[in-house]
């Protein structure tokens, strides 16, 4: 998947350091993280960018949605914790990874004493234990090395959503936190931004699918995909159709 190179590029390559570069307390935020699985029953994934490294702390949402753990935390050498992310509905972890860059360009041009004020807020249709889709809110926080001034951990929780109508339809918000207000959601959501069609492309492009490939998917011309591609490349503010997403958001 491009839009996932993508990431790990700019979340990897960019902030990667010896981690006794920096003075943050790998021990403290293992013990935030710990925290909120024990006090919100969450689900609570802390990522070091340094080390590509996760711990992820289970609670009982893990078993309502299926997920099966031996250890607590258990310890991946990943930033992506697979068995937690492959349950989410395709459509949602396409938007999922794109909002999560747009994330991490928007703190990039802010200053680093204000960053901890923002978080990503959103709602993401999962599998549960019986393989039936269920909203869950997904909350992520990025933290800055004070040293490097470059990311360092990555926290995000999971948790069973209050609100389960019976047609959920996902979310996704970035939240300055210290206003309590939503960060220009018309930008940084999709149901306003791009059509239904554009997104289907979207996904497909994301996939890495030829326009002609697409094209036979839909049953519909490439003129129509390319016209659909050159709208999206627009929309998104991107320069190139090949390399949409690095291009957008830099490698």
């Amino acid at each position: 998947m491009e839009i996932v190179e993508t990431l790990n590029k700019t979340l990897l390559s960019r902030n990667r350091e010896k981690s006794n570069n920096c003075t943050l307390d790998l021990e403290r935020f293992k013990n935030m993280a710990l925290s909120y699985s024990e006090v919100e029953n969450s689900i609570a994934v802390l990522s070091d960018m340094h080390a590509n490294q996760s711990y992820i702390y289970y609670s009982e949402t893990a078993e309502v949605l299926g997920i099966h753990y031996a250890k607590n935390p258990k310890v991946i050498d990943s930033i992506w914790e697979e068995d937690i992310l492959h349950k989410i509905h395709p459509d949602d972890k396409l938007k999922k990874y794109v909002h999560e860059l747009r994330f991490f360009k928007m703190l990039e041009k802010i200053d680093i004493k204000d960053r901890s004020k923002f978080s990503v807020l959103s709602k993401l249709r999962k599998k549960d234990k019986d393989d039936r889709y269920i909203l869950v809110q997904h909350r992520m926080f990025y933290f800055y090395s004070p040293d490097s001034m470059k990311l360092r951990f990555a926290l995000c929780l999971y948790n069973i959503a209050v609100d389960q109508s019976p047609y959920p339809s996902s979310e996704f918000l970035i939240i300055n936190s210290a206003k309590g207000e939503v960060v220009t959601e018309d930008k940084l959501t999709y149901k306003n931004v791009l059509s239904a069609r554009e997104m289907e492309i979207l996904k497909y492009i994301g996939e890495g699918l030829t326009s002609k490939e697409i094209a036979q998917i839909l049953s519909i011309s490439i003129n129509t995909v390319s016209r659909h591609r050159q709208n999206i490349l627009e929309k998104l503010n991107v320069k190139n159709s090949v390399k949409a997403f690095s291009d957008s958001f830099g490698k």
